[in-house]
């Protein structure tokens, strides 16, 4: 059976998921922004069944990002919801990050909103001056729209476009849109774009790399690359199950370049359970044994740790939870965001649904 087969859930992931290509330093501030919101927005019983993108900041709050109605707020005791009347570039939201000084970053299709615990700001772009490409330890990154042919980077004043330079684009397929942003740990960034591979940034240079599976497929599909991780043995892994790599630094004469080799990722044919699909569009490692965890829309949640695969399908009902995203919390409790069915948190053994505690009229 070709390993690429897909089915109509599959072809689903791919059309919904191009509109998903548009998605944390040490908090100063020790007040929780739940007495600083108070006034703005509005309180509400639930959340939204399409929440794509999952965050708690420094104070424990909760953030979750919808696929058109906002973000909402939850401190534990309320939850609020904010949206374009409120300041929120646009209601569909594709990312949240924090500052160092707490403010939280909202990413979006048509834009960043910034919110400094008050009040929320829509930060304009301005193009970097001779697309100079800067990496400091407290910048931001931003993927926009995935139309933009690069990335956007905040220095904690302005918003920079920065442009990528490399392969051509083919015919009415914008390559280079970003998709998946990735920070490793020596601090380099990676961008996974739409069907022109990997790129990393070090501070100094762009290197790419380029692969059938990064791309293009044979049968006109394009995955893009949506997530990237390392996993527990350092190796890489780019939205796929197909192939991990070994990524190794080089610097001569202040070049910084890197060199790949392509290794096999899980052993499709020993598994006992099998991934239709080979690719994932979320990944994280857990806190405890570094297992690798993956998401792809309609497979449910996956774990590899190495040597097999276990799968946890996840039900509302009788309905299959589509799932967008797995996130991981400041305890190192795993979270799914998810397009059908609100969101989810594991307990150790399985993933349940999430609600909020509702505030007591006592």
């Amino acid at each position: 059976m070709n390993i690429f087969r897909m089915t109509l859930n599959a072809i689903l992931l791919f059309s919904i998921l191009t509109v998903f290509s548009s998605c944390n330093g040490q908090n100063q501030n020790t007040e929780s922004f739940s007495e600083t919101t108070i006034n703005i927005g509005d309180t509400v019983l639930e959340l939204d069944k399409s929440i794509w993108v999952i965050f708690q900041d420094k104070n424990n709050n909760y953030w979750f990002g919808s696929n058109g109605n906002g973000v909402y707020f939850y401190d534990g005791k309320t939850l609020k919801q904010y949206t374009t009347k409120n300041g929120l570039s646009n209601n569909a939201i594709r990312g949240i990050q924090e500052d160092k000084s707490g403010n939280i970053f909202l990413d979006t299709p048509y834009g960043v909103t910034k919110f400094d615990g008050e009040k929320f700001i829509s930060l304009k772009h301005v193009k970097s001056p001779n697309n100079q490409w800067k990496l400091e330890p407290d910048d931001l990154w931003f993927k926009g729209n995935g139309d933009i042919p690069g990335a956007y980077r905040y220095d904690g004043d302005s918003l920079y476009l920065l442009e990528f330079t490399a392969f051509k684009p083919q015919a009415n397929i914008p390559a280079y849109g970003v998709f998946g942003i990735y920070k490793d740990k020596p601090g380099n960034i990676w961008f996974g774009t739409l069907s022109a591979g990997v790129c990393r940034f070090d501070g100094v240079s762009l290197n790419w790399m380029y692969e059938k599976e990064l791309s293009v497929l044979d049968d006109g599909r394009v995955p893009a690359v949506r997530a990237i991780i390392e996993d527990k043995d350092g190796f890489f892994w780019f939205s796929n199950t197909i192939s991990r790599y070994r990524i190794q630094h080089n610097d001569s004469k202040g070049q910084k370049t890197i060199e790949y080799e392509k290794l096999k990722g899980t052993d499709s044919f020993q598994q006992q359970v099998k991934m239709e699909l080979p690719y994932f569009n979320s990944a994280l490692t857990d806190n405890e044994k570094r297992d690798l965890w993956m998401t792809n829309y309609n497979e449910g949640v996956w774990k590899y740790n190495g040597e097999s695969l276990i799968n946890y399908r996840i039900k509302d009902g009788e309905t299959d939870v589509l799932i967008i995203s797995i996130y991981k919390d400041n305890q190192g409790l795993l979270w799914l965001g998810t397009n059908n069915a609100g969101v989810y948190k594991f307990n150790g053994k399985t993933f349940e649904k999430f609600r909020p505690l509702r505030k007591s009229s006592s």
